[in-house]
């Protein structure tokens, strides 16, 4: 179970990180090719609107292949066709061309001359493994030289791609964290029944009330929080009060003793012992 959990978390964390990528790239005009969960060959695999989404056999991470991710060059082309050029040497005028035109970085030029050399390779005989080279290289020229190609949009274009898949995971990890301590809240202190401290001369310290114990009821009215016992404490008026504590497991009655009046209030004398307790964020907000 445990390690299910584990991948299941991975291949989450894959696919924020590819949907960062894959989202800001749409946002500013560039067009993906694929979005794969996984690396190639695909398990399962789809195509919508130009744009194969998958799922694949090596699960490693994940992609989204962006038209032209590199410039173009010429040694590139003539490796993916020579190939192709050795079984029909007709095609070196065409894919010269082409390599001319890289060369002199006149990209609308190889565009065109890759559209020529495309024609000539369609209409001869090769074998399908130059076939499949030179018609991977011709993509990879048609792609690199297009408008929409990654490498020629402008930098900030380029740096907000990539730095998409990496803000993502942040930004799910920053709200994964929100929602762990909005439901479960983050420890919060609160004053408890319990008797921290006894102030010297005052009517606690006259009735014996001592450090650890635990109030329970004031004047018999039962009491589980320091709000309550002191909420009672303080509408006495000056009046008797008789607290029973627990102490030690037993049930101890203090008092009764009168209050006394300090800085506006009605007190009997202790300090209340602070207690640890979840809050949830939301209410703690309130």
């Amino acid at each position: 179970m445990t390690l299910l959990v584990v991948i299941a978390g991975l291949v989450l964390l894959v696919f924020l990180h590819e949907l960062g990528h894959f989202t800001v790239a749409r946002v500013v005009g560039m067009r993906p090719r694929s979005f794969y969960i996984g690396f190639p060959p695909a398990l399962v695999k789809v195509k919508r609107k130009g744009i194969e989404y998958g799922i694949g056999m090596i699960p490693l991470g994940g992609m989204v292949q962006l038209p032209g991710m590199h410039r173009p060059a010429a040694r590139d082309l003539r490796t993916s066709v020579e190939p192709a050029m050795r079984e029909q040497p007709s095609l070196a005028p065409a894919v010269g061309a082409v390599r001319r035109a890289l060369e002199a970085e006149d990209y609308d030029d190889a565009r065109r001359a890759g559209f020529e050399l495309g024609r000539e390779v369609g209409a001869a005989e090769l074998s399908p493994g130059a076939r499949r080279s030179a018609e991977r290289g011709l993509r990879d020229v048609a792609e690199g030289t297009s408008a929409e190609a990654y490498w020629r949009s402008a930098t900030w274009k380029r740096v907000a791609v990539i730095a998409a898949g990496p803000l993502a995971n942040v930004a799910v990890a920053f709200l994964i964290l929100f929602l762990v301590f909005a439901i479960s809240g983050g420890p919060s202190s609160r004053a408890s029944a319990e008797v921290l401290a006894v102030e010297g001369g005052t009517p606690a310290a006259a009735a014996g009330l001592q450090p650890g114990d635990r109030i329970v009821a004031v004047n018999g009215r039962q009491v589980g929080t320091f709000d309550g016992a002191s909420h009672l404490i303080r509408s006495s008026h000056g009046g008797a009060v008789t607290l029973t504590v627990l102490r030690d497991g037993r049930r101890v009655t203090v008092g009764p003793r009168h209050t006394v009046k300090q800085d506006g209030r009605w007190i009997f004398g202790f300090e209340p012992a602070a207690q640890r307790v979840p809050y949830p964020t939301g209410r703690a907000a309130r």
